[in-house]
C-alpha cells in the first residue's frame, strides 16, 4: 500500500542533464519541484584523488545495477531476447547527475539537415532515396527554432570550441576557446588539410579555461588528467549537472530533491497523469507523489519502459507502424575506422580528456553528394585522445596472441605508438528496430524489463564501406608503419559494441499519429506529461546527443512554465 504524499506543482523523474536543467529553470521561475532520483547523491568530493580505473571503469560504480534492472536484447523479432548481464555497449548512469556525471563531454549541435531530414532528402534526391522500411521523419521543428536553446545550454555549460562553416548558423561563438592541440591531433590536422579538408577541434564540455556562467557558477579549467569517461570530475572542469544546474535549483529553495527514489509507475487515467509511484530503495517503502505536472527525464530506456509499464501513450507496433512509444530506436555507427601503428614514433597517450580531439565536417549529414550512394546522412571522422588506461587499453596488431609473451611484447611496443582515425556515423530508424516490454524477464520489483530489438541495417553497412575508404586515405597520408581498417559492419552485439549513444522511443514530431511528444516534449496523449531526453530524437545524428538533449530540455522547461500558467496543448 502506497503512502500518499501532499500534492506538488511538478515532479521530475531523473536528475541528470534533462531533469537538472528543467528543475533549474522551473525553480528559478518560482515553481515548487520535487526531483526523484533512484541513485544516491554525489559531489566532486566523491571523486577527489579517485583516479581508480578498476573501481569506476571496470566495476562501473556510477552505473545502474544490472543485477536489479537491465534490458533484454535481440537482433530481430524471430529470436528470444536475453538480459544484458554486464556493461559493454551501454553505460546507464545512476545517482544525481546520471550519465551527465560520467560522460566524456563532447558537445555538438545537430545539423539543420537533421531536423528536416525527410523533407530535405526528398527535395534533393527524390522520394525514392529513403528506402522502404526506414521510418525517417522530420522533427516538427527547425534548427533555427532550436538555436537559441543551444546557445543557452552552451553558455550554462561553458562549452569550449570553434565555429565550423559547414554547420548551422550560430547567434554567438562558443563561450570558451578550443582545447589544446596534441601531437596526434597535429598529425591528423596536417594529413586532412593536405587532402583539402578543414579540421576543427571538437566542441568540449571539458573547460579549456576558467569560466563563470550566466547563473554565477564558476568552474576551473580542465587538467587533462584523462579520467572523464565513466568517471566523475574531481575538479568540476567537466560540465556536469551536479556542478552547474542542480546547485542553482537548490539555491532557490524550491527544489525538494529525493535520492534513493525509484519511480515504478506514472499514475494516470489515460488522458492525464495525477502523479507517480516510487519506492525508497533503502527501506522498500512505497509512496505516491501527486503532482499537477509529471516530467519524465530519465535515460532513454527508462523513459520508454516507464511509459509502457504505466500504460501511457500508444505502444509501437512494428507490423502495422501504429503507435509511437518504442518507435524509432536508434544507435550509432562506429565501424569503418582505421588504427595506426608506429614502429619508431611515440606519443603521450596516457594524458588527455574526454572531449579532446579533432574532426572533419565534410562527411557529416548531407555535406557531400549522396546521389550515387546507397545511404543517406554521414559521419564525423576524427581522432581523439581520451587518455589510455593500463587495464583497458592494450592495442596490438591483428593476429597477435591475446595472452602470453608475444602479447606482452607487442603491448609494450605499441603502448604509446598507436592512435585511431575513426568514424561516428548517423543511425537512421527502421521499422524493425524498436523497444517494447519483455514478456519473460522482470526487475527486482516485479516490473517487466525493456526489450530492445535492434540490428544494423543495409544503410549502416553501406555507410561503413564508404567511410572506411575515407579513414584509410587519411591514415595513409599520416604515414604510419601499419594500418588496420575495419571495412565491414558486423551484426550488433550488446556486450561488445562500443558506442554509448541511444536515442528514440518517445519521439517528437508535428503529427500525433507518428510521434509521441510535440516540440516542447509534451505528450500528445497526456498534456500534463513531458518526456525529456534523447528518447525524443526521431533519429540519431553523427554527433554526440548531449548538446541537443540540453537544448530541448531548455525548450521543454519553457513549455512547462507556459503550461502551468495557461494549460492545454502548447502547439
Amino acid at each position: 500500500m502506497s503512502t500518499k504524499l501532499p500534492k506538488v506543482p511538478v515532479v521530475i523523474v531523473g536528475m541528470g542533464w534533462a531533469g537538472g536543467i528543467i528543475a533549474s529553470e522551473l525553480t528559478k521561475a518560482g515553481l515548487k519541484v520535487v526531483g526523484l532520483e533512484r541513485g544516491k547523491a554525489r559531489s566532486t568530493q566523491d571523486y577527489s584523488m579517485g583516479h581508480d580505473e578498476l573501481r569506476f571503469q571496470h566495476r562501473t560504480e556510477l552505473m545502474q545495477d544490472l543485477s536489479k534492472e537491465t534490458i533484454t536484447s535481440r537482433n530481430n523479432s524471430k529470436t528470444r531476447a536475453l538480459p544484458m548481464r554486464h556493461y559493454g555497449t551501454f553505460i546507464v548512469g545512476d545517482g544525481i547527475g546520471g550519465a551527465g556525471s560520467h560522460w566524456n563531454g563532447q558537445t555538438y549541435r545537430f545539423l539543420p539537415y537533421d531536423f528536416e531530414i525527410k523533407t530535405l532528402t526528398e527535395k534533393r534526391y527524390g522520394k525514392n532515396k529513403i528506402k522502404k522500411g526506414y521510418t525517417v521523419q522530420d522533427w516538427g521543428m527547425t534548427y533555427d527554432e532550436l538555436e537559441p536553446y543551444y546557445d543557452t545550454f552552451e553558455k550554462m555549460a561553458g562549452i569550449s570550441g570553434e565555429t565550423v562553416e559547414l554547420y548551422g548558423k550560430r547567434s554567438n561563438p562558443y563561450p570558451t576557446g578550443p582545447m589544446l592541440k596534441t601531437p596526434i591531433m597535429e598529425e591528423f590536422e596536417k594529413a586532412t588539410k593536405k587532402l583539402g579538408y578543414k579540421p576543427y577541434i571538437l566542441p568540449s564540455g571539458n573547460l579549456s579555461e576558467n569560466y563563470t556562467n550566466p547563473d554565477g557558477i564558476s568552474r576551473s579549467a580542465c587538467q587533462y588528467c584523462a579520467y572523464c569517461e565513466n568517471f566523475g570530475c574531481e575538479y568540476g572542469a567537466k560540465a556536469d549537472p551536479v556542478v552547474t544546474v542542480i546547485p542553482v535549483a537548490k539555491q532557490t529553495g524550491n527544489l525538494d530533491l529525493r535520492t534513493h527514489s525509484n519511480v515504478t509507475k506514472i499514475v494516470n487515467d489515460g488522458q492525464k497523469a495525477t502523479g507517480v509511484i516510487y519506492v525508497n530503495t533503502l527501506t522498500g517503502e512505497e509512496f505516491e507523489q501527486p503532482a499537477e505536472v509529471v516530467v519524465i527525464a530519465s535515460y532513454v530506456f527508462n523513459n520508454v519502459r516507464l511509459l509502457l509499464n504505466s500504460n501511457l501513450g500508444k505502444p509501437y507496433d512494428p507490423q502495422t507502424g501504429a503507435g509511437a512509444v518504442g518507435k524509432n530506436y536508434a544507435y550509432q555507427i562506429s565501424a569503418g575506422g582505421s588504427t595506426l601503428f608506429f614502429d619508431n614514433k611515440e606519443f603521450n597517450l596516457y594524458g588527455g580528456a574526454g572531449a579532446l580531439g579533432i574532426e572533419i565536417a565534410e562527411f557529416t549529414g548531407d555535406n557531400f553528394d549522396h546521389t550515387n550512394e546507397n545511404f543517406i546522412h554521414g559521419a564525423g571522422i576524427r581522432t581523439t585522445q581520451y587518455g589510455d588506461r593500463p587495464i583497458a587499453v592494450n592495442r596490438v596488431p591483428n593476429g597477435t596472441a591475446s595472452w602470453g609473451s608475444e602479447f606482452k611484447k607487442q603491448s609494450i611496443k605499441y603502448a604509446n605508438s598507436t592512435f585511431p582515425v575513426k568514424i561516428q556515423g548517423a543511425s537512421l530508424p527502421h521499422q524493425q528496430n524498436y523497444l517494447d516490454l519483455d514478456p519473460t524477464y522482470k526487475d527486482a520489483y516485479g516490473m517487466p524489463l525493456l526489450r530492445m530489438t535492434y540490428d544494423y541495417t543495409e544503410q549502416d553497412k553501406e555507410m561503413v564501406k564508404y567511410m572506411s575508404k575515407v579513414t584509410r586515405n587519411i591514415a595513409e597520408n599520416i604515414g604510419p608503419d601499419h594500418i588496420e581498417t575495419s571495412e565491414e559492419q558486423a551484426p550488433f552485439n550488446v556486450n561488445k559494441d562500443t558506442n554509448t549513444h541511444n536515442t528514440g522511443g518517445v519521439i517528437m514530431g508535428a503529427d500525433p499519429q507518428t510521434s509521441a511528444v510535440n516540440s516542447y516534449l509534451q505528450m500528445w496523449d497526456a498534456e500534463n506529461v513531458f518526456v525529456a531526453g534523447a528518447s525524443a530524437f526521431p533519429h540519431n545524428s553523427c554527433f554526440n546527443p548531449t548538446g541537443t538533449l540540453g537544448a530541448l530540455s531548455y525548450r521543454a522547461a519553457e513549455g512547462i512554465i507556459r503550461y502551468m500558467k495557461d494549460g492545454g496543448s502548447l502547439v
